[in-house]
């Protein structure tokens, strides 16, 4: 018996079924042809398949997306609380600050007095601004000019922050009558020094990209431990400037992310 193919029905008729592709017609199955043997998909309509077209993300490759904005946003309103607590237990001599000025004394003296020194010259301008500026000026050879900006004016913006925050909370240091030791300005400088530095380098180190904020964030801990060690900041004053600089960088590595996606050819 020859197979022929069932004639389709109408949408009201109750014995329509799904029309059978016809043996004989397999070299019509191409896109655009006349009379495909599939009747029920259109020959203009892409494929749903694997191998079939697939959307382009808003990079523009396929599949690709833009990092997700909620997580910078969550890390630095978390980082904002935390500097906002420890100033207002500072302020106002709440437990964190009594029980910050008894764990200095036990900390301060031990190890080598040189070493201590010498981590907490990590901290300052002499030694970290000029690795933020070898970085810049790489940053700008390679082309990068919104990223070397970026990193100018969040180091610039160190200062700003940080002196008024002196003045206002005027704490006095662990051996010194003198006040203005929160928060610890050392500390600020090290870490948007380093930080800065290293989301500059990142980019031209893609493979071994993470060893650059691993160094950033080594240096800040042995600058943030040497002043301790030493007596010249309380655990509290590192600690603030860690949270206070760390949204700073944040907001830095956000906008250099940006201007990435931006000038990045589609």
């Amino acid at each position: 018996m020859r197979e022929t193919p069932r004639p389709q029905g109408t949408a009201g008729d109750p014995r329509a079924q799904h029309p059978q592709p016809c043996p004989g017609r397999a070299l019509a199955h191409t896109p655009g042809a006349s009379g495909s043997g599939t009747p029920h998909r259109s020959d203009d309509r892409p494929p749903h398949t694997p191998r079939g077209e697939r959307f382009a993300g808003r990079g523009g490759r396929p599949g690709t997306s833009p990092p997700v904005p909620g997580r910078p946003a969550f890390l630095f309103a978390t980082l904002l609380c935390v500097f906002a607590v420890i100033t207002w237990q500072v302020a106002s001599g709440g437990p964190l600050r009594r029980l910050d000025e008894r764990v200095e004394p036990a900390l301060a003296g031990h190890g080598p007095s040189w070493l201590a020194e010498g981590l907490s010259d990590l901290g300052s301008m002499p030694v970290a601004l000029p690795v933020l500026a070898c970085a810049i000026a790489y940053a700008l050879w390679r082309g990068l000019r919104r990223r070397a900006l970026i990193a100018a004016v969040t180091m610039a913006l160190v200062p700003l922050l940080v002196v008024p925050l002196k003045e206002w909370i005027a704490r006095p240091g662990p051996f010194d009558p003198a006040t203005g030791y929160y928060p610890s300005g050392h500390t600020a400088t090290a870490m948007v020094a380093y930080g800065g530095a290293a989301l500059l380098l990142a980019p031209c180190v893609r493979r071994a990209w993470f060893l650059m904020p691993a160094a950033a964030g080594t240096l800040t801990a042995a600058t943030g431990t040497g002043l301790v060690l030493h007596g010249y900041h309380w655990p509290l004053d590192v600690l603030a400037s860690v949270c206070l600089c760390g949204a700073l960088l944040v907001v830095s590595s956000t906008g250099m992310r940006r201007s990435s996606w931006r000038t990045r050819p589609r």
